[in-house]
């Protein structure tokens, strides 16, 4: 269930740190409660936004970060692109543009797209259908928290992603149906705890 969310603190996790993660999903429990009730999404087969716990959204980025070598201090060099399918309020944005990727969103549901492009602007954050969207492969990051609750259409869309992921690009997936990505010749697991994948270059 979607719902249902490991609560693992990070490996690095400290009393402070727990202290600014608390204050932090107190905020994003505010708008998931309000997206939750002016959701349009479908409830037989969509989930409506809920955010994932955001000591795990923070350990992923971080990893995802170091491998591809991102510094800690923004120089001029361009910055990895990262799109975040299904991106709710904005709130996995945030940590990422904070930690040095150019970010990017997409969101069905016009509430939480609403929030996101307040935070982000309209050049950053699109009111779009997953099934139509038609850049996934300009991106060198995809990132997503399971949208769909039905298996089936939840299938479709990892293959999709799977498919259109480019070369070289890094999927950061949470809650996948399915573990066909671990046979699939074109991806490497980069990590046994996080579920983020490379797809090898062409």
């Amino acid at each position: 269930m979607k719902t249902e969310r490991q609560r693992r603190p990070a490996a690095d996790a400290t009393p402070d740190r727990d202290l600014f993660f608390n204050i932090i999903n107190r905020f994003v429990g505010l708008f998931t409660s309000e997206s939750n009730r002016t959701t349009r999404n479908d409830p037989a087969s969509e989930y409506p936004f809920v955010a994932m716990d955001t000591r795990q959204v923070y350990a992923q980025l971080c990893f995802a970060k170091k491998y591809l070598g991102l510094p800690d201090e923004a120089g001029d060099a361009p910055r990895p692109t990262l799109l975040d399918i299904g991106c709710g309020i904005g709130n996995v944005l945030l940590f990422a543009e904070q930690l040095g990727f150019e970010v990017y969103g997409i969101e069905k549901d016009p509430y939480p797209c609403s929030i996101a492009r307040r935070l982000f602007g309209e050049k950053r954050v699109g009111q779009h259908d997953i099934w139509s969207y038609g850049r996934y492969n300009d991106f060198d990051v995809l990132y997503y928290f399971r949208p769909f609750s039905d298996r089936e259409p939840q299938r479709r869309f990892e293959a999709m992603i799977d498919d259109r992921l480019k070369p070289g690009g890094l999927l950061i997936a949470n809650h996948r149906s399915s573990d066909d990505i671990d046979r699939d010749p074109r991806f490497v697991r980069l990590s046994p705890r996080l579920p983020i994948w490379a797809k090898k270059p062409a």
